[in-house]
């Protein structure tokens, strides 16, 4: 079965975007579970990269909505973990306002229900995780629990979810 060259363009950009964000995700969740901070020049990195690889993919398949969603989907959760910051920057870092808005790209790029599920899993796992911790009295309630794992976490757990059909079926 032959590929037109342009799907075969837009599949292999949207996958060199996922591989990419994959090996920034290690590094940042390393980084973060470490040293609580998130650096801006890896963030940036993985917004430049999203930009090239999921650009090239929506302007080679001819179809805009997967991009328009990806930058909604961004901004939307960007200006969420934004409002929790303004509301109470002890809630949540900066640097987890900025890598919200690339998992935002990045799981708007696969539809809303990744998005919702991507968050849904990283705030319920930070959630049990710091439980886990008051339980054990190994913490109290206001120690700080790097969210950066989280969040990557949920996003991969939320993307692998979604792409299993079409790797299986």
């Amino acid at each position: 079965m032959d590929v037109e060259p342009a799907i075969a363009l837009a599949r292999g950009a949207s996958v060199a975007a996922y591989v990419a964000f994959a090996g920034i995700s290690v590094v940042l969740a390393v980084i973060d579970a470490r040293s609580h901070r998130l650096p801006n020049r890896i963030v940036a990195a993985g917004y430049a990269l999203a930009t090239v690889t999921l650009g090239l993919s929506a302007v080679a398949g001819g179809d805009g909505a997967e991009a328009i969603r990806a930058l909604a989907a961004g901004a939307a959760l960007f200006g969420a973990l934004l409002l929790v910051r303004i509301l109470d920057p002890r809630a949540i870092g900066g640097g987890d306002v900025k890598l919200a808005g690339l998992i935002g790209i990045h799981l708007g790029w696969l539809g809303w229900d990744a998005v919702l599920l991507g968050v849904a899993l990283a705030f319920a796992g930070a959630g049990v995780f710091a439980l886990l911790l008051v339980v054990a009295r190994r913490r109290g309630g206001a120690a700080r629990i790097a969210f950066g794992p989280w969040l990557l976490g949920g996003t991969w757990a939320a993307i692998l979810l979604a792409i299993a059909p079409a790797v299986t079926g």
